[in-house]
């Protein structure tokens, strides 16, 4: 537990046996009290025996989904089990857990889903060419839906109050991007409250990023269809009615007792 909420990091993997110890003892040693939750997407390797071997809570996925798949998982254990916050965070090393105490300030204060970006100006983390062209369009209309100024739209360094774990619970996109992308319009147009802390992205630990001129412009391209889908998609009559934490405490009845 942190500041007497249960906290539970969600890790998505995917081949990750051979970086996840190390991961999982940093999140032991910079956070102790909180769980985690490897959510093994499917992989051939010994992810799930390398992550139980470390302590940590395991779920095994038939066959890849993807983070979208992942996550949707993770949300719903978290939500059943009464978790009160949720942060994702990558398996291969690149999201430091020295920053977790940062996002849940935030969260605590003003926010119900607080993103960890990486151009906000802690680091030096670059993307160049049309990944970045995307990133930027992503960033500018996310932000004008979100009404914050948003920076990094598609990181994977995020964390949930409780009601947002419901929300996601019931409603999380699977489809590549959708995740990240359709998650956040959809949090958006729901009355949820979206804010960012600057972190410093580190190198991954295991993996190689996928980085070519074809597969940058197919990012483009699927980014900006992710976007016009989530903006004008019909969202849930059940999601619609989870009331965000910090629409609650503006309440005039509750003004003085949160």
């Amino acid at each position: 537990m942190i500041d007497g909420k249960r906290v539970l990091i969600i890790l998505p993997a995917w081949n990750e046996a051979e970086g996840l110890p190390k991961i999982l003892r940093e999140i032991q040693q910079k956070l102790p009290g909180v769980d985690t939750l490897v959510v093994d997407d499917g992989s051939t390797d010994s992810t799930a025996a390398v992550a139980a071997a470390c302590g940590s809570k395991v779920a095994q996925l038939p066959y890849n989904l993807g983070v979208g798949g992942a996550m949707r998982f993770g949300y719903r254990y978290a939500h059943l089990h009464g978790y009160d916050v949720a942060i994702q965070c990558d398996a291969d090393g690149q999201h430091d857990p020295a920053y977790v105490p940062a996002l849940l300030e935030k969260l605590r204060d003003e926010a119900d889903l607080v993103i960890g970006a990486r151009f906000a100006g802690e680091g030096s983390y670059k993307v160049r060419g049309p990944r970045a062209w995307a990133m930027k369009l992503l960033s500018v209309v996310l932000s004008r839906v979100a009404r914050t100024r948003l920076t990094d739209t598609t990181s994977g360094f995020k964390a949930c109050n409780k009601p947002m774990i419901e929300f996601f619970s019931h409603w999380y996109p699977v489809e590549y991007l959708g995740d990240t992308i359709e998650s956040m319009v959809g949090a958006a147009r729901c009355g949820f409250v979206i804010r960012q802390v600057p972190v410093a992205m580190r190198e991954r630990t295991t993996g190689t990023p996928s980085a070519s001129p074809i597969k940058a412009t197919i990012y483009l391209a699927r980014a900006g269809l992710v976007l016009l889908l989530a903006l004008i998609r019909r969202m849930p009559a059940n999601v619609k009615a989870i009331e965000p934490a910090t629409r609650a405490a503006r309440r005039p009845e509750l003004i003085g007792k949160v």
